[in-house]
């Protein structure tokens, strides 16, 4: 181990592009330059490579290619699904929780003040941030009588907490009601089955599994289709108009792949360091909390850490930083904004301790987390 070498411990903001994956990009930069929506040879070609791709991404997820629409982001694809389901399938009420991403929360308030009848109906969480199932039950029988959308993330990007999202599905099933969710953090990382989970809308970003970012996709089931939010050349079947990204399309399929193959070797290995973490904080930081001990119900590339509450540890992601080791004070998407996380502030509004989060990707070693105790030690 190099003493000043960088670690990146900050991986559920996002990934370093796969080497492999970069390949793909760029071979397809220099062979794959046609429009897509030409008839030429070029366009038919890069038109090709775009549906290769989609079907790629289809098969993993076990949907049809026509219902996976490329997106730029996580975002889009959360905002496509949740507007449209109010402006097109007439759903008059939203069940969430106040811990979901911004991307779901700020849409929410968007729909709020341009759809006033639309109810947004917040479920129960417990002390570490799973939704209650029988409360949301309680609400979709309450609820039950018009169109019903269940939003609800597949794990929190910031505590890692996991729900149990084919228990929300036979629920939502039950009572006739949409299920929509974020699977930005699990997708790659957890097999997932559209079919099987009865998921209605579904969105991801390469990104965050080692492909580049720019580019996503919606998974949107064909008994749901929703109104594009943009207009124009009609791509991507009319749902999202934009020459389309070939070169991300190509690249996000590859990198879901190898996901996809690599997958169990990977999490052993995370899932190892994860344990490494937490039985050298044990011993060297005692007064340090761990939200989550284990992963049976929490992401395992992701660790959220309550640092003791003093004024050290107020700067201790600064102070890490400048010691060369990247961690997060929360989620990523409130970029240059130090604040109180709106997660750990619904968890536990009376808690003084800093909270910082440890990502984990499969190329972290024991040695880099050795650091990490060293250094974290050091700050507090």
């Amino acid at each position: 181990m190099i003493p000043n070498q960088n670690i990146y411990l900050d991986n559920a903001a996002t990934t370093p592009l796969d080497p492999e994956v970069l390949e793909v990009m760029t071979r397809s930069y220099r062979t794959l330059f046609g429009n897509p929506s030409s008839i030429h040879s070029h366009g038919r070609k890069a038109k090709a490579a775009l549906e290769k791709a989609r079907r790629q991404v289809a098969q993993i997820i076990h949907a049809s290619p026509g219902e996976i629409y490329f997106t730029s982001g996580g975002t889009e694809a959360n905002n496509t699904a949740l507007l449209g389901a109010v402006r097109d399938l007439d759903v008059q009420n939203i069940i969430t929780t106040r811990l979901e991403h911004p991307s779901v929360l700020n849409m929410l308030n968007y729909i709020q003040s341009q759809y006033p009848s639309v109810g947004i109906h917040w479920a129960e969480t417990d002390a570490l941030g799973a939704p209650s199932y029988s409360h949301l039950e309680d609400l979709l029988h309450q609820y039950g009588e018009g169109k019903t959308l269940v939003s609800m993330m597949h794990a929190n990007n910031e505590t890692g907490t996991l729900t149990d999202i084919h228990r929300i599905g036979e629920l939502c099933d039950s009572y006739g009601a949409l299920f929509h969710c974020d699977t930005v953090q699990t997708m790659g990382f957890y097999p997932i089955d559209v079919s099987k989970e009865k998921i209605h809308f579904s969105g991801a970003s390469a990104h965050k599994f080692y492909g580049p970012k720019g580019i996503g996709f919606l998974y949107m089931s064909n008994a749901s289709i929703v109104h594009p939010l943009m207009y124009g050349g009609g791509q991507e079947r009319g749902m999202r108009s934009s020459t389309e990204n070939v070169a991300g399309a190509m690249a996000l399929a590859f990198a879901l792949q190898k996901m996809e193959r690599e997958r169990e070797r990977r999490r052993a290995h995370i899932t190892a360091l994860r344990q490494h973490l937490i039985r050298s904080l044990r011993r060297h930081l005692p007064s340090c909390r761990i939200l989550h001990d284990d992963t049976t119900n929490c992401h395992y590339k992701i660790a959220n850490i309550a640092l003791p509450p003093t004024s050290k540890a107020e700067l201790a992601v600064i102070n890490l930083d400048i010691a060369g080791i990247s961690v997060s004070g929360g989620s990523a998407c409130s970029s240059g904004v130090e604040k109180v996380s709106h997660v750990i502030d619904i968890l536990d509004p009376e808690e003084e301790r800093k909270h910082i989060r440890i990502s984990f990707s499969h190329h972290n070693t024991t040695d880099e987390i050795d650091r990490f105790i060293e250094e974290i030690s050091r700050v507090l």
